[in-house]
């Protein structure tokens, strides 16, 4: 009952946002793109990706297209944590995506892309420290415990597809391979999404219901968009890559998942999806399947000629995860940007167990608890060259536990963050 309740509060939140906010969008970055701004304003030459939110080209009769594209984003970043549990620790979350594609006749063009990381070598062997996270396992067998582990490196990604169109509007379709890529389920993943850029930390609910299926196995996947609505679906292996392994294994698709997309307004647009895993984490051979669900708004608003305010609400749940029988998140990021000064923030509610946390209850000890996590931060641009920037930034978070975790905590703990962040991109004609 209380999984249709917020199920259904989704659904109410994406159809008032319909009516909310209109006119023209502005949700990409800074820089050099060669591309347009938003999900109604690409060139007649391009449709709007909304895994990797952002224009990309497509074929057009009698106009052959190549592209190069690179983008980047890494954090030199220092954590500092209160409490008895807390650490400071050095770290750099990174990332680089190389897309490179062509047409192909008059209806297809096919795209080969690239996300890479070298997180496994710029982390600390326990993880980047981040109180309340949880998530994988390190190469002693421990979890990853108030730390977030790397991504799969070198290869966090890699996709290749084939992007179909049709009639002269923006209706197409699309299908793809991946050995390592994103299942079409959760939210847009936090390192493509405006508001999560610019913030260091992955959110707490990676795993419950959000953006872990953004590094799936073996994904088959295709789309449809027909006026404002895309439709899509995909089949995976289940399993979970191992963040301290340098490898990329295929597995047999066991998994799918069912994803669908609504353009509301110039705007403001939504996702609702739902996923069925099988055999998640490859250290708990008992744990069978997973069924994971989602639902996300993402707004921008111009409030004057050099300011925007960008959101994203985002909610995901996962059923019969660590031993608890339903985990709920809730994500709200904002960002109010400029040309060289960005504020932004995170509010996050989500359900931890004991077990998960590793505190010793009395009662149940795989049922979830709700707890808090508050961040703002503020980024300064320092310099800025051929399509790259440098920025300076720092963020403070406040969590805010349930009393049964407080003592292992020292109570409500603090984190503290500065960083220079160094990012970019730059797309090439190659025609």
């Amino acid at each position: 009952m209380h999984f249709k309740k917020t199920l259904l509060v989704c659904v109410v939140l994406l159809s008032v946002s319909k009516v909310t906010v209109a006119g023209p969008v502005s949700l990409a970055k800074d820089g050099d793109r060669g591309a347009s701004l938003g999900p109604t304003e690409c060139s007649p030459m391009e449709v709007w990706d909304f895994h990797m939110a952002m224009c990309m080209p497509v074929a057009m009769r009698g106009m052959p297209m190549s592209m190069a594209m690179v983008q980047g984003n890494s954090f030199f970043t220092g954590t500092f944590e209160s409490g008895p549990r807390g650490r400071s620790a050095f770290s750099v979350p990174d990332m680089v995506m190389v897309d490179v594609g062509t047409s192909i006749g008059e209806y297809h063009y096919v795209n080969l892309d690239f996300m890479g990381t070298i997180e496994k070598w710029t982390y600390p062997s326990s993880g980047t420290p981040e109180l309340l996270q949880i998530g994988e396992s390190q190469v002693s067998g421990q979890p990853f415990l108030d730390a977030q582990h790397p991504h799969s490196s070198p290869i966090m990604g890699l996709t290749l597809s084939d992007t179909i169109t049709w009639g002269s509007g923006k209706d197409h379709g699309k299908l793809w391979f991946a050995p390592r890529g994103e299942s079409t389920d959760g939210p847009v993943a936090f390192m493509h999404r405006p508001t999560g850029q610019v913030n260091p930390q992955a959110p707490l609910g990676h795993h419950i219901g959000q953006d872990v299926g953004h590094i799936s196995s073996t994904v088959f996947g295709g789309s449809v968009r027909i006026g404002e609505t895309t439709l899509e679906v995909s089949t995976f292996s289940g399993s979970e890559p191992q963040p301290t392994q340098v490898d990329l294994p295929l597995g047999a698709p066991n998994s799918y998942a069912l994803r669908m997309i609504n353009l509301f307004s110039p705007r403001v647009y939504g996702m609702m999806s739902v996923a069925f895993v099988r055999s998640p984490e490859p250290s708990e051979p008992s744990l069978d399947h997973v069924w994971r669900y989602s639902a996300s708004i993402y707004d921008e608003v111009q409030l004057s000629p050099e300011w925007k305010l960008s959101d994203a609400l985002i909610w995901g749940l996962i059923n019969g995860y660590d031993g608890a029988s339903a985990l709920n998140s809730f994500t709200e990021e904002i960002l109010l940007s400029a040309k060289d000064r960005r504020f932004w923030g995170r509010l996050e509610i989500l359900q931890r167990t004991p077990a998960e946390l590793a505190i010793s209850v009395q009662g149940d000890v795989n049922s979830g608890q709700w707890v808090s996590a508050l961040t703002t931060g503020y980024t300064q641009r320092l310099a800025n060259w051929n399509g790259a920037e440098l920025g300076l930034g720092g963020s403070l978070t406040v969590d805010i536990l349930p009393v049964d975790d407080q003592a292992s905590y020292g109570g409500d703990p603090v984190i503290g963050q500065v960083f220079l962040q160094l990012s970019g991109m730059k797309m090439w004609n190659l025609n």
